[in-house]
């Protein structure tokens, strides 16, 4: 599970991560998993994914549709080394092999938009 206010990985039954317990009563700001401070609201009343990193499903699926042979979903999503690979199968086989990165960027689009994939390289769910 992770948590409703910032995202990060929490066990199971709990709602808050320990950071954003202590949060709570006090200035509503949150340490992000780069460093950077992130305001939080407690009593918004929204359960939905409120990490402000997550990324957009919807875009990434959709640029593994259309730019899936050049890896720009990969990149998009923090998974470098399968976007390299699909990258260069297309470029150093001078396009021939292009299709090949084409239809393997096509099924992780579908995959991505239907929610099998569900998480970015960092380990943070997509939203919606």
């Amino acid at each position: 599970m992770f948590c409703k206010q910032c995202g990060k990985p929490i066990d199971d039954g709990q709602e808050l991560c320990e950071d954003c317990k202590n949060v709570a009563g006090s200035n509503n700001t949150h340490q992000g998993p780069t460093g950077q401070t992130i305001n939080v609201n407690v009593n918004s009343g929204n359960t939905g994914n409120m990490n402000p990193q997550a990324k957009s499903k919807i875009a990434a699926g959709l640029l593994g549709i259309f730019l899936g042979a050049f890896g720009v979903h990969n990149f998009y999503l923090g998974y470098t080394g399968k976007a390299v690979a699909q990258l260069l199968i297309s470029i150093l086989s001078c396009g021939f092999l292009a299709f090949a990165s084409s239809i393997w960027g096509l099924i992780e689009g579908i995959l991505i938009l239907t929610g099998s994939i569900s998480v970015d390289g960092n380990g943070v769910p997509l939203r919606d």
